[in-house]
């Protein structure tokens, strides 16, 4: 498994295609975040679930995920992705050409996968590869995820459970494959999901290719924050976050919970962006219902926090303001601030965060409103005494330490001063 710097950056298809995604979408959101992203750290491309499915997104008014479909499967029980949807992968070659694509524009190249192994491999009684054993002896028929009916849990104790993980970790290092994001695993809710990380965790190590493991979905346990650490590189702390306040303002109470558990190479996720264009494929296509300010203060917490950033939008529709947004090196450079973010004061209006560069021997200090109504801010009242300017990130102009500040309701101040910050 890959030993990651700083959290990832990346596109995931999931906010505006669903289950539906297709090749030439992907590439096309490749060839944007090449030409206009990339520069500044997005570099993952990940297409996400059902990549298998030929009835992806049929029958959307009823069924997310239709039961018992049609799926691209090999002799050994292994998902393939849809020769319709994906036609370079025909002929066996799965998703190496599209990642042979995506290489070759300097980007790395990510799938989703589902816990456990296909019902219509234990239906069939597919060889597992590598082992003498079969799907059917290794499928758990009452592990069941509650929300896509496609895979059976693996018991963990029969032979060949292992083996299986293997062969999978084995054909995606095949592929080219940078990241797996593993679904219905995260937060546990099936007896098996801790020993089937493991297996998985091993599974990626045997291969010797560098793998982000991404686990979802979320709440994660705080209690098992040294498991997802050495396991995994980064793990769920919210169920699917969408483009609503609520769900923002809810992230300050998850953030906080797990500030002390952010370290380089494992990282809590707030899970994607809902920037831009989303909702296609759930038969709502729109532009994010966030305020710009809104939008700010989660790019903000974000990245002070150091969430992998992973957007949800259609690239290729993505307006200036979005992209100035996502392109703001001064901001971006949180992500690789060595020292752990803080959450240092919060009341019914106000939350404040701080986090330090020794580097650069400077203090960031974010200062956000949480509540429904505009309000007056002043440095001087969070920071040090000694300072006596600093700059904002977002707006990139000098507030003197005692200048008030009209704060927007759910906007942010973004601040970087010269010294050490006040006492934790």
């Amino acid at each position: 498994m890959i030993s990651l710097k700083k959290p990832p950056m990346g596109w995931n298809s999931y906010d505006y295609y669903d289950t539906a995604v297709k090749e030439e979408q992907v590439r096309a959101n490749a060839d944007y975040m090449a030409a206009h992203l990339k520069e500044y750290g997005w570099e993952y491309i990940v297409v996400d679930i059902a990549w298998y499915s030929y009835e992806a997104g049929q029958k959307r008014e009823k069924f997310q995920y239709v039961p018992f479909s049609k799926v691209e499967m090999d002799e050994y029980g292994r998902l393939l992705p849809c020769r319709e949807r994906f036609p370079s992968s025909a002929g066996g070659k799965g998703f190496r050409p599209l990642a042979e694509y995506i290489h070759a524009k300097g980007l790395k190249f990510g799938i989703h996968i589902m816990r456990g192994i296909p019902r219509a491999a234990a239906y069939r009684r597919t060889k597992i590869y590598g082992s003498d054993h079969f799907a059917n002896e290794i499928a758990n028929p009452y592990s069941i995820c509650s929300w896509n009916p496609d895979m059976y849990g693996v018991c963990p104790g029969e032979e060949g459970a292992q083996e299986y993980y293997d062969s999978l970790a084995e054909l995606y290092a095949g592929w080219g494959v940078d990241f797996i994001k593993c679904d219905d695993i995260c937060r546990m809710d099936a007896d098996s999901a801790r020993a089937e990380i493991e297996m998985l965790h091993r599974a990626i190590e045997k291969t010797g290719r560098d793998m982000v493991l991404s686990l979802s979905p979320g709440p994660a346990l705080v209690t098992e924050a040294e498991f997802y650490y050495k396991n995994a590189n980064m793990w769920r702390i919210t169920d699917d976050l969408w483009d609503n306040w609520e769900s923002v303002r809810d992230m300050f109470d998850r953030c906080r919970s797990w500030q002390d558990h952010v370290s380089a190479g494992g990282y809590p996720d707030c899970d994607m962006l809902p920037l831009g264009r989303i909702g296609k494929g759930f038969m709502e296509e729109r532009s994010t219902r966030l305020t710009r300010e809104e939008q700010r203060t989660m790019m903000t917490l974000w990245c002070f926090f150091r969430s992998p950033l992973m957007l949800g939008a259609e690239l290729t529709q993505l307006d200036d303001w979005t992209l100035s947004l996502l392109t703001n090196k001064n901001v971006l450079h949180l992500l690789e601030l060595p020292q752990g973010a803080r959450e240092i004061r919060r009341d019914d209006a106000v939350i404040v965060w701080q986090t330090e560069d020794p580097a650069e021997k400077s203090t960031y200090l974010s200062v956000f409103n949480v509540s429904d109504k505009g309000c007056r801010v002043c440095l001087s009242d969070y920071a040090g005494g000694e300072v006596k300017s600093a700059k904002e990130l977002w707006q990139g102009r000098r507030i003197e330490s005692t200048e008030m500040i009209e704060l927007t309701s759910h906007d942010c101040l973004l601040l970087q001063y010269e010294g050490a910050g006040m006492s934790r």
